[in-house]
């Protein structure tokens, strides 16, 4: 029903309102206005990641991607 319905749920949060998406009459989600949740509108720097992935793929990424194509072509 929501899915038909899309454009006036999206219409009633911009004008504030909440909406409870329901699956099988149990809530599963709620459309609500962005300005409720000012969280899920700021952008966040993904400089605390860089690095994070050293070493993942051992001492020489080049050959372990290599290595992970050539398997995956077979």
């Amino acid at each position: 029903e929501a899915r038909n319905e899309l454009p006036q749920l999206l219409i009633a949060a911009q004008q504030g309102r909440q909406t409870i998406i329901t699956r099988h009459g149990r809530p599963v989600a709620i459309l609500a206005p962005i300005s409720e949740h000012p969280e899920a509108s700021m952008q966040r720097s993904l400089l605390p990641l860089a690095g994070s992935g050293r070493g993942l793929y051992g001492r020489d990424s080049r050959a372990t991607l290599r290595r992970l194509r050539d398997e995956w072509n077979r």
